[in-house]
């Protein structure tokens, strides 16, 4: 049986750890050729060659638009096409007041989660269009469905991540590519801490009780909801914030 995503190139944001390490592995798995892109330009050279199979590293700054042309390009250069553009690199301000967090902070969480969709957006669409499809998928959050006392702006930028799939999805429908995102719970990733606050077990453990299944998100849980999404097996799927949270958000 063909794999889901033979003969199809993705490129990962944020794909050196956590969620966008798991993506860029399970859709390797699939067939996918992968890009696998990060500000850590070590870790993604260490996650494409642990592939293999021809997956490619390209450092990257998400929030440089120069850079993300120079990432789009390097994957046309590589592999002469792009199918699936996941726009998974994030940041959050530490948990605590709103009034706390400084102009610096917010200024980057709005440029790594959401001008940076902007900026891919613009590079990738044009390519998609001439091959008459693709899909987007970005990383989005349950703080964007149910916010987080603690991370206000973290929260307002995972909302308007959903907002801005469905209004793409909706401009984008006629040109054959798909656009969803997913909201994961919290997840024993890079960033649980700033999440938390503080990184204690007693806090895991409220985390953990919050869920109805029990536990975090693993990268595995974030990976095969993506490569669902991302597969011709979603076909008719778009404009979808994809829930995968134990039941969090019931």
């Amino acid at each position: 049986m063909m794999a889901r995503l033979e003969n199809k190139v993705a490129i990962v944001t944020g794909a050196a750890s956590g969620f966008g390490e798991g993506m860029a592995r399970r859709f390797a798995e699939e067939g996918a050729k992968v890009v696998v892109a990060d500000l850590n330009a070590k870790g993604a050279e260490r996650v494409a060659s642990e592939i293999g199979g021809g997956a490619i590293a390209v450092g990257t700054d998400v929030t440089v638009r120069a850079e993300i042309d120079e990432l789009v390009y390097a994957a046309m250069q590589a592999f002469g096409r792009i199918d699936i553009m996941v726009n998974n690199a994030g940041f959050t301000h530490r948990s605590g007041s709103l009034t706390d967090v400084d102009e610096e902070t917010f200024d980057l969480i709005a440029d790594v989660n959401m001008k940076a969709v902007y900026f891919s957006t613009l590079a990738v669409v044009p390519i998609m269009e001439r091959q008459r499809g693709g899909t987007i998928i970005t990383t989005a959050s349950t703080s964007g469905i149910r916010p987080q006392a603690g991370l206000t702006w973290y929260n307002a930028s995972k909302g308007w991540a959903i907002t801005a799939t469905k209004s793409m999805a909706l401009e984008l429908a006629p040109k054959k590519i798909r656009v969803n995102c997913l909201c994961p719970v919290s997840g024993d990733t890079p960033m649980l801490a700033r999440f938390m606050g503080a990184d204690t077990p007693e806090i895991r453990d409220g985390i953990r009780a919050a869920i109805p299944l029990g536990r975090l998100s693993t990268p595995l849980d974030v990976a095969n909801a993506a490569l669902w999404l991302a597969s011709d097996e979603a076909a008719f799927i778009t404009g979808v914030a994809l829930e995968v949270d134990g039941g969090f958000d019931i």
